[in-house]
């Protein structure tokens, strides 16, 4: 008898790294590097999973921007060049490391790795990974669930709530596109919430989010099975609270599983070890110093010595610690089980782009987890928060309290004396698209054209990652070029629709440069009550 259930939900996220001015792009390979060690992994555990006929069930946010990018063919062309050299690196790797006993298994692992990686890329889905992505939904194991446009911080957006209804519709209408069904859930960006959400996630046809643990815990009037159950917001969906064992357990720098010995130094990079002369033309073009994923050494402990990699140890540790998490897992719902009325139900959000990049054997720790919890047990079941619902227990009532899954649980990391002055301006720009959108409700041609690409530019100023990067001091003035430039774009172009003097040839280039969403509807920004009416009245249609 199944005496609770875990739902595992992972986060994939990136900024929209674009940049055809440059032959080569550093953001663009953030892209590629989750790419390359994390989505077609997770794809390839998935797949092996269903292969084999495990029942197991995970959900899968894809933001709308990952999804933007992911069905981009410039950057599909791209990231084709990358592989490339990267398969030219990794056949010269294994001349190098012929003679070589530790390192030459090693070379040719990643030299199979990235094989695999063009086959399952290039030949299996022509390009589009989203395929993959929707054979993985329609086989009913994994859940696929949304987040908003550009993945805005909605608590520091909400001045304009047309703003937040532009965000989040803009990410359902995209899934919608792609997928063929709205997503059941939302992923809210950073875990990020603040009472009053729920009217326009419920006008979009959403049912559930993912909160951070004491958005849960602190709801109003205080849940009484904690965070083991999820809560009905007034607005009438549901909200899951994020458990934080589980957090601990993978995540914690000192408890956490990837910290372990056995498992690969991310570290240590023959980008970094090896001679310019020998490794300088698979970096890039500047010379400049960066990570290849060819990593030959294990974290072996503490001191700057480390000793050659082991898979084989490595694949061992995994399978151990997958069992202890399940052990963990059984203890805790029997524990909460004994004092609720109904199994209780664990939830372990994560982003994904940790499994494989930082910690190279989270995707095949999970692999191990889901082949241990359907083998000769019955204490704890994989479920999706969807299908969760479908079960029928009684929601307790409650207003969930404001918080986000970011340093100290709140919005200091989007908003402190680093980055504070981004959002009069983002404030700013919102009113300024709202009166567009209001003020010229039936435009056509090039004036639709232009007040669309307003939109997208607001949008884009409004990610979350730009005050995130700026926080974190790590390529701060990208982030910073990248949100003033939008928001220059953004009053240029306000000014001209004014105007009435759009030029066309810078119009049609930033078409082309900034081309998320190409269906992108600037009506997003009209007036809220009269967007939500407009809703109303095509669900009503829809009767």
């Amino acid at each position: 008898m199944v005496k609770g259930y875990l739902a595992f939900i992972f986060h994939s996220h990136l900024p929209y790294v674009r940049h055809p001015e440059h032959t080569q792009s550093l953001e663009e390979k953030w892209f590629f590097e989750a790419i390359t060690e994390c989505y077609i992994p997770f794809i390839r555990v998935f797949q092996g999973l269903e292969k084999d006929n495990v029942d197991y069930s995970a959900t899968f946010s894809l933001s709308p921007t990952l999804l933007a990018m992911l069905e981009d063919s410039f950057l599909q062309e791209r990231y084709v060049g990358y592989l490339s050299r990267l398969q030219l690196l990794a056949q010269k790797e294994e001349e190098r490391t012929a003679n070589d006993p530790a390192f030459s298994p090693l070379a040719r692992m990643y030299r199979e790795r990235l094989d695999y990686t063009s086959y399952i890329f290039n030949e299996k889905y022509g390009r589009r990974l989203v395929t993959a992505f929707r054979e993985l939904l329609n086989g009913g194991h994994l859940e696929l669930i949304t987040s908003a446009a550009t993945h805005g911080f909605l608590p520091l957006l909400g001045v304009q709530k047309e703003a937040i209804y532009a965000q989040i519709a803009a990410g359902v209408e995209y899934y919608e596109k792609i997928f063929g069904s709205i997503p059941r859930g939302i992923w809210l960006p950073e875990c990020g919430y603040d009472p009053g959400f729920e009217e326009i996630l419920g006008e979009l046809g959403l049912h559930y989010y993912i909160m951070a643990t004491h958005g849960v815990l602190y709801a109003s009037p205080r849940p009484k099975y904690g965070i083991y159950s999820p809560i009905l917001t007034p607005g009438g969906l549901a909200a899951f609270g994020r458990d934080p064992e589980t957090s601990a357990q993978v995540w914690s720098a000192k408890e956490g599983y990837p910290g372990d010995y056995n498992y690969r130094e991310f570290y240590r990079d023959i980008g970094y070890d090896l001679s310019l002369d020998y490794i300088g033309e698979f970096l890039h073009p500047n010379g400049l110093r960066s990570n290849t994923g060819f990593k030959y050494y294990s974290i072996t402990g503490p001191e700057n010595h480390k000793e050659p990699y082991n898979p084989q140890k490595a694949l061992e540790k995994a399978s151990e610690h997958a069992g202890n998490f399940l052990f963990n897992r059984q203890k805790q719902v029997e524990y909460y089980g004994e004092i609720m009325d109904r199994p209780p139900l664990v939830v372990a959000p994560y982003d994904s782009e940790l499994f494989g990049h930082w910690w190279f054997e989270g995707p095949q720790w999970f692999d191990s987890l889901c082949r241990i919890i359907s083998q000769n047990q019955d204490t704890i079941k994989m479920i999706t928060p969807g299908k969760y619902l479908e079960l029928g227990y009684p929601l307790q009532v409650s207003t969930p309290n404001a918080s986000s899954w970011g340093d100290k649980g709140y919005n200091e990391v989007w908003l402190n004396g680093k980055n504070d002055w981004v959002y009069r301006h983002l404030h700013n720009a919102a009113k300024k698209m709202t009166a567009l959108a209001t003020n010229f409700p039936r435009a056509e041609d090039i004036l639709k054209d232009a007040l669309n690409q307003a939109a997208r530019e607001l949008l884009l100023a409004q990610s979350s990652d730009w005050p995130f990067i700026i926080t974190s001091g790590t390529m701060d003035s990208y982030a910073k070029s990248r949100l003033m430039s939008h928001l220059i774009r953004f009053l240029k172009l306000e000014r001209q629709i004014w105007e009435n003097n759009i030029d066309i040839s810078w119009l049609r280039h930033l078409e082309a440069t900034d081309n998320l969403f190409p269906h992108l509807d600037y009506h997003l920004f009209q007036s809220l009550n009269e967007t939500i009416a407009v809703e109303k009245d095509k669900l009503m249609g829809a009767v």
